[in-house]
């Protein structure tokens, strides 16, 4: 596939695209008219990773056709990509260039950016990082108001902190989330927005208490758990669960408990297998599980989930594939049917859809 083409006149033409071909595929599983959110048209682009090609002693921002993956295409500019990654990439890369501690064997740059402002930059080398590099980042940091990391094999040095604080508005809360530098964030910061208030307006009647799995660093936890009375949330990302724990904290929300399993793990706990050393402060009897709430990644959930999800009365499920939502769906057909659907538009100018649907049972 190309390099996608940022033509904002031709956004409208390809969601509808997306849009038929996600109520084509779920038509025979009963797909109702899905709630449509789109994105910003540019601008979109929490996260944005650049390799760096050196032409003639100078470093250059450079993107890859996948059909010719052995040549660089130099840029100066990504239009998808938050303003605050936007007004940083040129001041950044000519201060770079600008000094040679920076700029030997640097090979890529990574950018993290939030909607409360905050903007991260790891610069990563072929080479072991010095006091000469340090001094040198330190003065580029201040000067620009970003985080800077340094990375090489088997090194990182991180000059203040190495996570970003996100902070916005949702449903009159004002929800705070560390974001770690190399862990998973929702890479649209408004399209996550919708996902978390559709998700809410899902669960706001359903009651009881719920089950998590694939909770990452707290994202949905956080914004769906004053609608339950108690919530278990797992993952098995070390990184994600110390940031869920302190979000969670921030956050004032008290009716977590979190654990570090993978979902299968948990199923064989929830249907009674063998007992697991994670779980010995969870009293799974004291929970009356009304909803599953998932968010896996593009691979969707196996075997053992899907026959756990069977056992619950809601299955809130967000996907960032279509073709294993669908797989899952049609196993899941038999006892639940899909009472709501979304569409939100992540991945603008490429043919990915993330999809939201709340099953329930027959």
């Amino acid at each position: 596939m190309p390099l996608p083409v940022y033509d904002t006149a031709s956004y409208a033409d390809q969601l509808a695209a997306k849009l038929a071909r996600y109520r084509s595929e779920f038509a025979p599983l009963g797909l109702p008219e899905p709630e449509v959110f789109e994105s910003p048209r540019l601008g979109y682009r929490m996260r944005a990773e650049f390799r760096l090609w050196h032409v003639e002693g100078q470093a250059h921002y450079a993107m890859f056709d996948p059909a010719d993956p052995k040549k660089p295409i130099l840029i100066d500019a990504f239009p998808p990509a938050h303003a605050r990654i936007g007004e940083t990439m040129m001041p950044l890369l000519a201060r770079i260039n600008a000094s040679p501690d920076l700029r030997r064997k640097i090979f890529q740059i990574e950018f993290l950016a939030t909607l409360s402002g905050e903007l991260m930059t790891s610069l990563v080398y072929h080479r072991t990082l010095d006091a000469a590099w340090e001094a040198e980042a330190r003065s580029l940091a201040a000067d620009l108001g970003i985080l800077v990391i340094g990375r090489s094999r088997g090194q990182k040095c991180v000059l203040e902190r190495d996570w970003l604080q996100e902070a916005f508005e949702l449903d009159g809360r004002q929800l705070r989330y560390k974001q770690v530098e190399g862990s998973f964030t929702q890479p649209n910061g408004e399209v996550n927005r919708h996902m978390l208030r559709w998700a809410r307006r899902q669960a706001a009647s359903l009651g009881g208490d719920l089950l998590e799995l694939y909770c990452g660093n707290g994202n949905f936890t956080v914004a769906l758990a004053p609608l339950f009375g108690k919530v278990l949330a797992t993952e098995m990302s070390k990184t994600s669960v110390h940031a869920a724990h302190d979000n969670l904290a921030a956050n004032g929300v008290r009716n977590v408990a979190m654990v570090r399993m993978a979902s299968a793990e948990i199923s064989d706990a929830l249907a009674g297998g063998r007992e697991y050393r994670r779980m010995r402060e969870v009293d799974l009897p004291d929970y009356h599980f009304s909803t599953l709430f998932v968010d896996p990644p593009r691979a969707g959930l196996d075997d053992a989930t899907v026959a756990l999800a069977g056992r619950f009365d809601h299955i809130l499920y967000i996907s960032c594939n279509p073709e294993t939502l669908r797989a899952n769906v049609e196993t899941l057909s038999a006892t639940h049917r899909i009472a709501t659907a979304a569409a939100f538009d992540q991945f603008p100018y490429t043919h990915h859809l993330e999809c939201g649907m709340l099953l329930v049972r027959r």
